[in-house]
């Protein structure tokens, strides 16, 4: 479905967790009118089971906006048009029949369609990525660019660094559209690459790779391996500056706070034991004192 001729006046948001929150508040203080917010159902949280709402839907009632976990409810307030950020589900034909609908995208596609394409970037090692508003489809992110923005990645930028900069770039992206019109979408060119999410076992260290496909893991967040039977948690790290000593040991050998891997070494910067909480990785190493040769994946 084509958008309206005219600036839309009456909006539907969908979206679901934290990074969807600063587009919605950003339309409700440009002064749009946001007559339905789309979130995912409650979910049962702690030991009592209580329903917690997501982040999204937790700002809207902050905001004072109408919140369903229904789709089909966008078709019966009267919206112009539909924003997507982050909604995590396919949207059917005939709601799409019905109203048109834009999606904040964080990659330059066709590069990274799917689910998790900042992570993606960071664990390809790409120099750049960005934000595509795009028109949504059926089909995974194929719809026409309407407006696109290129940031670089920094060396050793977290995923949640690089995530609060694309919402930001996205936002003023959407704020614009809306302002200054959407003009026609351009069709999306060059190979598609898609971004699958990511499972918890792609977190595991696997110490045979090199240190800088390691690093790249850690800056995902929650990157884990194992120490005398037990997992511990690798927050922060850093490439080691130096060569490896050539008796670095096997994979996974601790000399200090470096490890060795496949290809050069990974410097421990802040861990997480298990039932403990994050602590600097020297005081963890004090408090454990491995033995010469005792290695991490173990």
């Amino acid at each position: 479905m084509k958008l309206p001729p005219e600036h839309p006046r009456r909006l539907a948001y969908l979206g679901s967790p934290e990074l969807a929150i600063p587009p919605l508040e950003a339309l409700v203080a440009a002064g749009h009118d946001v007559v339905m917010v789309v979130s995912r159902p409650d979910v049962r949280r702690g030991r009592r089971g209580q329903p917690t709402p997501s982040p999204v839907k937790a700002a809207a009632l902050r905001l004072g906006l109408p919140v369903t976990d229904r789709v089909e409810d966008v078709l019966d307030v009267g919206a112009d048009l539909g924003v997507v950020v982050a909604f995590g589900r396919l949207i059917k034909p005939p709601v799409l029949e019905r109203l048109a609908m834009v999606n904040l995208h964080f990659s330059l596609l066709p590069r990274w369609r799917g689910a998790a394409p900042v992570e993606r970037a960071i664990l390809a090692g790409d120099e750049r990525t960005g934000v595509s508003l795009m028109a949504l489809e059926e089909t995974l992110d194929t719809g026409g660019v309407y407006r696109k923005t290129e940031l670089g990645i920094g060396n050793d930028e977290t995923l949640d660094e690089l995530r609060s900069r694309l919402v930001t770039a996205g936002t003023g992206l959407l704020l614009e559209a809306l302002r200054d019109g959407f003009g026609p979408p351009e069709p999306q060119q060059g190979e598609p690459t898609y971004a699958a999410k990511i499972e918890p076992a792609e977190l595991q260290l696997d110490w045979a790779r090199p240190a800088v496909e390691l690093f790249r893991v850690v800056r995902l967040g929650r990157a884990w391996t194992t120490f005398r039977g037990r997992r511990l948690l690798v927050w922060r790290a850093r490439l080691a500056e130096e060569a490896p000593a050539a008796d670095a040991g096997p994979p996974g050998t601790l000399q200090g706070l470096r490890v060795s891997t496949g290809l050069d070494k990974l410097e421990l910067v802040e861990v997480q034991p298990e039932g403990k909480g994050r602590q600097p990785a020297a005081a963890w190493l004090n408090g454990v004192r491995p033995h010469a040769g005792e290695r991490l994946g173990s």
